[in-house]
């Protein structure tokens, strides 16, 4: 079976500044993977080059055995690939229930209504707020919320950049359940954190990066 991801030899420079250097991982089909860093290290320019957002070169970098280096960034949702940013990036203007229908207004996912029925059963709470206005919602409500949009699209894999950053206690726990319930639903995850304080019980192997060199373990 090919992995859910396979990364080699990755390199991102900004402004000819490298950012990453000859970064390697892969991410097992239905597996949890943490990529451990302090802030600046480069989890979110992985991140980032990895859903085609940023320049960058690599030896190799697949989805499922399909080469993403060939595919335009919006075409990753149509492959089940998705990514939830450490800044939530909710429109305030919108209601919870439009913002996480967005990846499927815009790239025409035709099962929307089935698949948001499936991801309010899985957070009951985002359902019980989707008439509000995403500006009404606490940081932890939006990330629950930011959650719920990128499982829109993300049927198969999903990158999630700090998931529990700057989140109360008992939030983290709610989105610590949630995450951890999507093993069984057969996704494949990246998870990144500042330690691993919330993501050592989830995840089955470990990425730490630090000055953009990624190391096993």
């Amino acid at each position: 079976m090919n992995a859910a991801l396979e990364v080699r030899a990755l390199d991102v420079a900004i402004e000819r500044i490298p950012i990453l250097r000859e970064v390697s991982l892969e991410v097992p089909a239905g597996s949890m993977v943490g990529l451990i860093g302090r802030n600046g290290a480069g989890k979110t320019t992985l991140m980032r080059s990895i859903m085609g957002l940023m320049p960058f070169s690599a030896g190799r970098m697949a989805a499922a055995g399909e080469d993403l280096q060939k595919l335009p960034a919006h075409a990753l949702a149509r492959r089940g690939i998705s990514y939830m940013p450490e800044d939530r990036r909710l429109i305030p203007a919108l209601t919870v229930e439009e913002n996480v229908l967005l990846p499927a207004w815009a790239n025409g996912l035709a099962d929307a209504a089935n698949r948001l029925q499936w991801i309010y059963e899985r957070m009951p709470e985002v359902r019980e707020f989707r008439t509000r206005r995403a500006l009404q919602l606490s940081g932890g409500q939006q990330k629950l919320v930011a959650l719920a949009r990128a499982l829109m699209p993300g049927r198969k894999l999903l990158l999630l950049d700090e998931p529990f950053e700057g989140v109360a206690p008992v939030l983290s726990r709610r989105l610590t359940e949630v995450i951890a319930g999507l093993r069984q639903e057969g996704l494949s995850v990246i998870l990144s954190e500042s330690d691993d304080t919330h993501s050592a019980d989830l995840v089955d192997r470990v990425y730490r990066i630090e000055r953009g060199v990624v190391t096993a373990g």
